[in-house]
């Protein structure tokens, strides 16, 4: 819309240049095209050259839009301008349901994880978007259900390995290592398989 206004005013400016000088005027981070002098700094241009100027002043992103894009969360798709954080009190009910008795092992080590990671975004760690929290509510609601709680728990993972790259080489680890677990358990509950399935050995001969 900027644009098609400023070559808008360029062509109206262009129209009246044989009428006068065309001068261009530096407004804050923009060049604007006036048949009036510049009330800040800025300089006249023949009427030839305004085309030209009209190009070069195609309106670039600002670097603070450039630096917000590097922040985008490509789980969330969200490029939030600052950090956004669960506050204390939020923080201090996960703190409870993350004592519950009623959680399952799994449950209660994300909900503790879940408060950890809400304290270190308080200190500034990470770039967070709201809508990353409402994954996180989900998946706490979700570790007092017996179904879709382990979904809901790497969703929320996924979404914190976006946001926190040091907790995403975290999240990383831990898998890794569950995933070794569970190898190692499968493998030794082969091997008493195979030894169960062996026949039992035959008695001294007479």
């Amino acid at each position: 819309m900027f644009r098609a206004s400023l070559l808008l005013s360029a062509a109206l400016i262009a129209g009246s240049a044989s009428a006068g000088e065309v001068w261009k005027c530096q407004v804050g981070d923009q060049i604007k095209y006036s048949d009036r002098p510049c009330q800040a700094a800025g300089e006249a241009l023949p009427s030839r050259s305004l085309q030209a100027n009209v190009v070069d002043a195609a309106v670039k992103k600002p670097a603070a839009e450039a630096a917000s894009g590097a922040m985008q969360n490509p789980n969330t798709g969200h490029r939030p301008e600052a950090n956004v954080c669960p506050g204390e009190l939020e923080i201090s009910a996960m703190e409870t349901r993350a004592s519950s008795i009623s959680l399952s092992p799994e449950a209660k080590a994300f909900m503790q994880d879940e408060v950890r990671r809400a304290r270190q975004c308080s200190k500034g760690q990470g770039r967070y978007a709201a809508a990353d929290w409402d994954i996180s509510r989900q998946a706490q609601a979700a570790q007092s259900s017996h179904s879709g709680a382990q979904d809901a728990r790497r969703r929320a993972e996924d979404m914190h390995s976006a946001a926190d790259a040091s907790e995403g080489d975290r999240i990383s680890s831990v898998r890794e290592q569950e995933r070794a677990q569970r190898e190692a358990q499968r493998r030794q509950d082969q091997r008493l398989q195979n030894q169960a399935a062996r026949p039992a050995a035959s008695g001294p001969a007479r």
